[in-house]
């Protein structure tokens, strides 16, 4: 499943209980998992290049965002977004 650039906002809260508001730039299987390319919600332009990716799983039966611990797996999965992100673009 791949959505379309800029679809959908989500929020999340961290440890700490702190909401934060996000909009999904990018949604992917990619290997495997589903990952989401989000930055912060009406962030400032110079703020809109901080993409963070995450990955989504389940815990405890319930589906949960994480950060992706391993930097080669977060490579290939910024790579991959980014290849896609930029094709729609072309594309548009």
């Amino acid at each position: 499943m791949e959505d379309i650039y800029g679809s959908d906002y989500i929020t999340i809260v961290d440890e700490d209980g702190t909401e934060f508001e996000l909009e999904v730039l990018y949604t992917a299987d990619f290997e495997g998992s589903t990952y989401h390319a989000v930055i912060l919600a009406g962030a400032e332009d110079e703020q809109r290049t901080d993409i963070s990716i995450l990955k989504a799983i389940e815990e405890d039966g319930e589906p949960i965002l994480c950060a992706i611990d391993d930097e080669e797996e977060l490579e290939r999965v910024y790579n991959y977004i980014m290849d896609a992100i930029y094709e729609l673009e072309e594309t548009e």
